[in-house]
């Protein structure tokens, strides 16, 4: 098993790998399916030929409660594994409208800015200060995202390990 990552996948608000593995998607999604029913205590998910996605069975639910998609793609005669750590897609999903809203209204208040200068207008003289409060906020919501991944570590390690040993043909592993 080979593995890649990059300095840029340490700072991600999904941070991702890439792993490459001598057996075939059908094999790997069977060994998943193995490794996840052994380890049915511990991990919880769905599993097919494609795509899988595990979680860690905790006993408190919170907004960063990390998962692991995996996706599966032959390249030359391997088979490729991606894996996204993240939060749950409605979790995922509200970060990435909080982006968007903070950056709407940072690009609108900036913009406002810059053309009451160009015209010597001082229509808007709080557009400039509203700008940096939305910055502060897109600051905060990645605080925010950082801080989940930092409460969710312990359970990445585990998803991680999932990944890891899963790559292995079930008869050969070995518990650790």
């Amino acid at each position: 098993m080979n593995t890649e990552e990059s300095t840029l996948d340490k700072i991600r608000n999904r941070p991702r790998f890439k792993m490459f593995s001598v057996l075939s998607k059908e094999e790997y999604a069977l060994n998943l399916k193995e490794y996840l029913k052994a380890h049915s205590t511990e991990f919880t998910g769905n599993v097919n030929r494609e795509v899988a996605t595990i979680c860690v069975k905790t006993n408190e639910d919170d907004y960063w409660k990390p998962q692991l998609a995996l996706r599966l793609e032959n390249e030359d005669d391997k088979t490729v594994i991606r894996g996204v750590f993240g939060p749950s897609t409605a979790v995922w999903t509200f970060f990435m409208f909080l982006y968007f809203f903070f950056s709407i209204a940072w690009m609108t208040f900036f913009t406002m800015f810059y053309v009451e200068k160009q015209i010597n207008s001082h229509e808007y003289p709080w557009a400039f200060a509203a700008s940096f409060v939305m910055l502060f906020f897109i600051g905060l919501t990645y605080a925010a995202a950082r801080y989940g991944q930092f409460k969710g570590k312990e359970e990445m390690l585990k998803l991680r390990k999932f990944a890891e040993e899963s790559t292995l043909p079930f008869e050969n592993r070995e518990e650790i």
